[in-house]
């Protein structure tokens, strides 16, 4: 049987000058007052925070932790910066990161719905362990429910993991 597929066809979209349509973006929402509205919440409560680099938009995401989960969020980055000082921030992902600049980064935390997920890159380093294992080789969970954050273990984990190599993402 004869292959009826004409040069023509056989070529690529963009070959044949036809592009996929795309979405325009949407502009961020105003208030009246000309203020940015409140980040977007997306599934489990995690803030919809453009990726960036630096401490404002680490802020402007533990500003939009719904709840207890925001105090939560002020503690860590507290604990974080008073143990580490000069650390690296950034969001990315729509997570807060924490690392060493040029060394790459120790640990993130995420929202969902009923806690907040630390994440440390080299957690299997850590000693004691962090409890939340990972189907990633190196990498260790601890999940902080409301009123359940144990600062001195936490301080203690974020201390060591800083002295590890970081990850490149």
């Amino acid at each position: 049987m004869a292959d009826h597929t004409s040069e023509k066809s056989a070529r690529a979209p963009a070959e044949r000058g036809i592009t996929k349509a795309t979405k325009p973006r949407k502009a961020t929402p105003k208030l009246q007052s000309g203020k940015a509205a409140k980040p977007t919440l997306l599934v489990g409560g995690n803030p919809q925070i453009a990726k960036a680099e630096g401490d404002a938009p680490v802020q402007a995401y533990i500003a939009a932790m719904p709840g207890w989960k925001s105090d939560i969020g002020r503690r860590l980055d507290a604990i974080i910066e008073r143990t580490v000082p000069g650390v690296h921030k950034a969001v990315k992902w729509n997570s807060p990161f924490y690392g060493i600049e040029g060394q790459g980064w120790f640990l993130s935390f995420h929202v969902f719905t009923r806690y907040v997920k630390v994440t440390f890159f080299r957690g299997t380093s850590l000693r004691p362990l962090p409890p939340g294992e990972s189907k990633h080789k190196e990498v260790r969970y601890l999940d902080i429910y409301e009123d359940q954050l144990d600062e001195a273990q936490f301080a203690a984990w974020v201390k060591q993991a800083s002295q590890l190599p970081g990850e490149r993402l």
